[in-house]
């Protein structure tokens, strides 16, 4: 075995072209349920959902199924080839958005759903200006990486142009405080527009933003922030565009997280979750933006647009949510997995912060706890161990913030896997913080 995977290095090493990503030393063999399964037959734990997007667990019976069904009788077409599957997802998803949301296509990945949203804010509006949270995460193709703050902006050279940044609200870390030391988040918004209208050469068209910022570092929006938010955007004419790629389809206890505050977006973007770890992203949007674009000439032509396999696939993802009612699941195993997180927070010093919703949860370390510095090279090492324990947890390491644990469970996870995953998590501080 020791052999096989030498050679099996060797090869990736060669043929494998890197792409800043660093990789697992884990080779995964078989992924069914909430495990994977490596190549020295060991067990993992997979708390990330893979990247974030197996929402019914690995090999889920239901999705083997259709898949099987369709690659066998109808898996790609002319793109303008609509078939009954395409048809049938989207009612589906017209059935379940709130209105005035009833118009939808479908892709294959959230840059390319946020690419499409952008370019029919663009369109609809007739303006270009596009703002983004500082925290921000939604893809590094052209437009969707111009509007993408914490990574991939370095060393390429110019972005498009009318790229605006809104300071994140990150409430643990965030200057702006009131006398009793709770955030301000009220005050910071106002400064936030105030910047943005002073760089604004009046030519605003949208807002995209994630309803709970995971890459930034699971930065929840306070309560009436959305709303207030859609306000500033409507006396700018702005569009709101809502990048649900990891927070839709159930995950925070919602079908949709927006659905918390009750604001409804112009456009939503859909992918991740969607899919169920198939390539398949949705763009929806109401009745009226979809005349204006087309008047506009609104043309978005890919080889896999509205490809019925994957539609096939979105459609039962869909189904199994409401039929099975996951979203309530998700808010009940959710809750437990919060509580134990906050059990650890008590126990081991270096978790400075607990946040999130549902099974979308993240953990902060902090290096000091007086200071609260970030503490990136201690959370890896947590992440580490974990991982050698038998537990797959996401570490996300930025610049001005410690490594922040993104911990989201397919939402089928059982009581006794959030359990399990917690004792993990707790050996993990226990091991990494004795050696000192």
């Amino acid at each position: 075995m020791a052999s096989n995977m030498s050679t099996f290095w060797d090869k990736a090493g060669k043929y494998l072209m890197s792409t800043g990503v660093p990789y697992s030393p884990v080779v995964i063999t078989k992924a069914k349920g909430t495990r994977l399964y490596t190549a020295d037959n060991r067990q993992i734990l997979d708390f990330t959902s893979g990247q974030m997007s197996s929402l019914l667990g690995h090999s889920a019976p239901d999705i083997v199924a259709v898949v099987q069904k369709h690659v066998a009788e109808l898996d790609h077409l002319l793109s303008n080839m609509i078939t009954t599957p395409v048809v049938d997802l989207a009612e589906r998803l017209g059935r379940i958005l709130p209105a005035p949301l009833e118009k939808s296509f479908f892709l294959n990945t959230g840059s390319e759903s946020i690419e499409a949203a952008i370019k029919m804010a663009k369109l609809y509006t007739g303006k270009f200006e596009i703002v983004a949270f500082t925290a921000s995460y939604h893809g590094l193709t052209q437009g969707a990486g111009a509007a993408t703050y914490t990574a991939g902006r370095r060393n390429a050279g110019p972005t498009m142009p009318g790229q605006l940044a809104f300071p994140a609200p990150y409430a643990y870390r965030s200057p702006f405080r009131k006398a009793d030391g709770s955030y301000d988040w009220e005050t910071e918004m106002e400064f936030s527009w105030s910047m943005i209208d002073r760089q604004s050469v009046g030519s605003l068209a949208a807002f995209v933003l994630e309803p709970i910022l995971s890459t930034g570092g699971i930065l929840e929006l306070p309560k009436g922030y959305l709303g207030r938010l859609r306000a500033e955007c409507k006396k700018r004419g702005m569009l709101l565009i809502m990048d649900e790629a990891q927070t839709g389809v159930g995950r925070t206890g919602d079908m949709f997280a927006f659905q918390d505050e009750g604001v409804v977006p112009d456009i939503l973007a859909l992918s991740k979750t969607l899919g169920c770890g198939l390539p398949l992203a949705s763009v929806s949007t109401t009745a009226a933006i979809e005349q204006g674009c087309r008047e506009a000439g609104f043309l978005w032509l890919t080889t896999h647009l509205n490809d019925p396999l994957t539609a096939a696939v979105g459609n039962k993802v869909l189904e199994v949510v409401e039929r099975d009612n996951l979203c309530q699941h998700a808010a009940q195993r959710g809750a437990q997995l919060r509580s134990g997180l906050l059990k650890l927070q008590q126990k081991h010093w270096c978790i400075g912060d607990v946040r999130g919703r549902g099974l979308l949860q993240g953990i902060e370390i902090i290096s000091d706890a007086q200071t609260g510095a970030p503490g990136p090279d201690l959370g890896q090492a947590v992440s580490d161990r974990a991982m050698e324990l038998g537990l797959s947890c996401n570490i996300v390491n930025l610049p001005g913030m410690g490594g922040v644990f993104r911990l989201a469970p397919p939402v089928t996870v059982t009581a006794d896997e959030i359990e399990e995953g917690l004792r993990i998590l707790d050996e993990a501080f226990s091991d990494v913080l004795s050696r000192g």
